[in-house]
């Protein structure tokens, strides 16, 4: 019986047909940039499991932990020193190690957005144009020094110390700030937050923006990602930066239509089931004599901070 298997089925590959290295996909800066965006927001939402662990602030009640919140952003708003600052994150660190959270999680969140948001923008300040004083690192030599208007330009352009203080002040702040917003969002239900801001009288139009936006964030995130999979899952060859440039142009144009139209129909939605404009919650529970207790402690320490 002949053989009817194909002749090309019979032959043996080149060994060169493949090379290590070879028929990888580039995708483009862009597209990178928009999973990681949507991956951050995701990560960033998420926190019922560390809000449901059995940690010491877990435990507070969420209207003590809002209170906490608010008070100590106001200390560290009003620390005029470094080494208050430093103290503060450090009573920060041993509450999230309390609560048993991911630290390297919790921190590389708290240091990226601290670096992003508090040295980025003050770096400029260390320089001798913002702030004046010592230079201890030159920069720039200019023939002569200018006026322009109400500015002044030496002719040494450099680092000040007491520049480099402002920008480590600030981004110490920050970095405190953003430690405790984290903490009380990890460890703290979503709706328990809202009902703790309903009964300190916050306007529950402000409270409807916050639900829905968080509500809502979660899917229009997943809306971002499977666009960038789809995209990617299409690709069969590398993408140029004009073309990435033009297809992220494209999807926020469409992501901002979609949220519209999904506004719209959210309105739309919640007049025909009656609503009218006022958020009414269960009755919460009582504080007990822990949940007292723990605020009083907190109060003490934040007093503590602001005397040192």
């Amino acid at each position: 019986m002949a053989d009817r298997i194909p002749p090309f089925l019979l032959e043996k590959p080149a060994s060169h047909v493949f090379v290590e290295g070879r028929g990888k996909i580039k995708i483009s800066f862009i597209e990178k940039g928009i999973n990681q965006m949507a991956d951050v927001i995701k990560s960033g939402y998420i926190q019922w499991e560390t809000a449901s662990m059995d940690g010491f602030v877990q435990r507070i009640d969420a209207r003590v932990k809002v209170m906490f919140l608010f008070f100590y952003v106001i200390i560290i708003s009003l620390e005029k020193e470094i080494m208050p600052e430093v103290y503060l994150g450090s009573f920060f660190f041993a509450l999230v190690l309390l609560s048993r959270l991911n630290v390297f999680s919790f921190y590389k969140k708290v240091f990226l957005l601290g670096f992003l948001f508090g040295f980025l923008i003050a770096f400029p300040s260390a320089l001798n144009i913002i702030v004046k004083g010592e230079i201890i690192f030159p920069v720039l030599h200019l023939s002569k020094e200018y006026h322009f208007w109400v500015y002044h330009v030496p002719a040494e352009i450099g680092i000040t110390r007491e520049g480099l203080n402002v920008v480590a002040m600030l981004t110490i702040r920050v970095v405190n700030s953003l430690s405790v917003a984290f903490l009380v969002l990890n460890t703290t239900p979503f709706p328990d937050i809202i009902k703790a801001l309903k009964l300190m009288k916050v306007p529950d139009s402000f409270l409807m923006i916050i639900t829905l936006s968080y509500k809502y964030i979660f899917i229009f995130a997943k809306t971002v990602e499977d666009m960038h999979r789809a995209k990617k899952s299409r690709l069969a060859r590398q993408v140029s930066d004009k073309d990435a440039r033009k297809w992220a142009a494209g999807r926020m144009g469409f992501i901002f239509n979609k949220t519209r139209m999904r506004c719209e129909e959210i309105f739309k939605a919640m007049l025909s089931r009656g609503f009218s404009e006022e958020v009414k919650l269960y009755e919460p529970r009582q504080p007990d004599s822990r949940d007292i207790v723990t605020g009083g402690i907190l109060l003490i320490v934040g007093i503590f901070f602001l005397w040192v």
